[in-house]
């Protein structure tokens, strides 16, 4: 069986959220069932010397989009510890120009330029190469395109006549929404999509609402999202057509790489520690403590969020709770980027407390030294479709404290429950995100509680072994169903 991932971002390459951690984590569970093709774009910000990453021979390509032609080459690696290839699009004029992944105030029509051409440039690139799919793995609306153009151009293409597709939704909130006149950019047939079966929503062309009509099935990335999103309340406007196509639609939990997140190995913490020195983690604390400008103190709780600073994440409940959390004996850091209003609240916080204090930005290397330096991990998301967050905090021994929602909900076992992980609230308001911290401050004053919920915790098992079986059973029923 062949499958071709398709993604925006795969890690260790490029990486601006969870969907990069899954593409380059997931294959590697897959890779003895199936070869394995990754497509994703060559960044501006990959380095192509650090991965050994090199252009085929011959391959150049011309793909003409608006009335212009645009210049494609190839590049391939390996997925590091695997014999899997990665191929990474390259394009001067919507990818390589760029340090970020997702570069922020791009013209809207440009941000759906790219991942048309990148959709486009993946397909044709696959037939050159001749890897003819049995599975092509699309994810989010980036490359929600792909099952749209199986659908339309290449609806009667011998190459790919018999290739399923299967369309993930790791956040439902961005769904790639433009208007009519994009099909004529990505030369498209209006005839078959532009319809409300096909891509069109609400006058507007909606990449995520024609992946998910036209995917043979659609996976969100834990079994309680998968029931919320088919609510108003969650759906984002787009329950009505998942409830349409409720029958293909299956909720399937995320996992993490404990071959990366793991603090018994972990190169980036200061201490090396696991379930059975679990007194060595007050190194790491000590650690946080002074690179973020904190007086460290055993008897008093850590507690830490690394985050998009976006809406989603529950930042609105930090600016509710602020005068509470900046009166608490306890600690807390943030680390992440985002909307300028939510970074200009935690730094103003950061300088006007002596207990709160943020980093702006994003670094690897110190946000595992905070999972592994932390007591709690703060996650009071109004949303979250899954959260890898809380998975890696929990094999670090940090406990979680987290509004009952998405995967969250299917997580952590929240306290005082048997072999409890973590704290949950419900209601997505400040007083109830300060019930569960208080919660979590009085545990840490009983070191007995606090130390079996921390090997509960990191004896809890999410690793990709077990999704990955359930990912493999949905390829090969697809691929079995095409044979009959």
């Amino acid at each position: 069986m062949k499958i071709l991932f398709a993604a925006a971002e795969v890690a260790p390459f490029s990486k601006a959220g969870g969907l990069a951690d899954v593409v380059g984590s997931l294959p590697k569970y897959l890779e003895k069932n199936a070869e394995i093709a990754i497509f994703t774009p060559l960044h501006g910000l990959i380095d192509v010397n650090k991965y050994g990453i090199k252009e085929l021979e011959n391959s150049e390509m011309w793909l003409h989009f608006g009335g212009n032609g645009h210049k494609f080459r190839l590049f391939m690696c390996k997925l590091p510890g695997t014999d899997i290839n990665v191929f990474f699009v390259h394009n001067d004029w919507y990818f390589s120009c760029f340090q970020e992944v997702y570069p922020r105030w791009l013209d809207p029509r440009y941000e759906h330029e790219r991942y048309i051409a990148f959709s486009l440039a993946t397909m044709e690139y696959a037939k050159l190469l001749n890897f003819k799919a049995d599975i092509i793995h699309a994810n989010d609306w980036h490359t929600a395109m792909i099952p749209v153009y199986l659908h339309s151009n290449y609806k009667y293409d011998e190459f790919w006549k018999d290739t399923k597709c299967v369309f993930e939704i790791h956040n439902l909130a961005y769904q790639g929404v433009w208007f009519e006149d994009v099909l004529d950019f990505a030369n498209m047939r209006k005839d078959i999509v532009w319809n409300e079966w096909g891509v069109e929503h609400y006058g507007k062309v909606n990449w995520m609402k024609g992946a998910i009509n036209y995917s043979d099935k659609v996976i969100a990335v834990s079994p309680n999202y998968a029931k919320e999103i088919l609510t108003g309340e969650f759906g984002e406007g787009m329950d009505y057509t998942l409830r349409m196509n409720q029958g293909k639609l299956i909720g399937i939990l995320n996992g993490i790489d404990y071959d990366v997140f793991n603090p018994k190995t972990d190169k980036n913490i200061s201490k090396n520690y696991d379930v059975k020195t679990l007194e060595l983690k007050e190194e790491n604390k000590k650690v946080v403590a002074e690179a973020f400008g904190l007086k460290y103190n055993p008897k008093r709780p850590m507690f830490a969020m690394v985050s998009r600073l976006v809406g989603q994440k529950g930042i609105d409940l930090i600016r509710e709770a602020e005068d509470s959390l900046k009166n608490l004996d306890a600690d807390f850091i943030f680390l992440g980027s985002g909307d300028k209003d939510y970074e200009n609240l935690l730094i103003w916080l950061s300088n006007n407390s002596s207990n709160i204090r943020a980093y702006i930005g994003y670094k690897g290397d110190l946000a595992n030294k905070i999972y592994a330096g932390s007591d709690f991990y703060l996650m009071p998301s109004a949303f979250e479709p899954c959260g890898l967050s809380q998975l890696i905090a929990m094999k670090y021994g940090t406990l979680p404290v987290v509004r009952a929602t998405g995967g969250l909900e299917d997580t952590v076992t929240g306290y005082p429950l048997d072999n409890s992980t973590g704290f949950k609230f419900w209601g997505y308001d400040g007083w109830s995100m300060m019930q569960a911290i208080n919660c979590a401050i009085n545990v840490y004053k009983d070191k007995y509680t606090l130390n079996a919920m921390r090997k509960s915790a990191m004896e809890a098992d999410f690793s990709w072994k077990k999704s990955s079986k359930v990912y493999l059973n949905l390829y090969n029923e697809l691929v079995d169903y095409a044979k009959v």
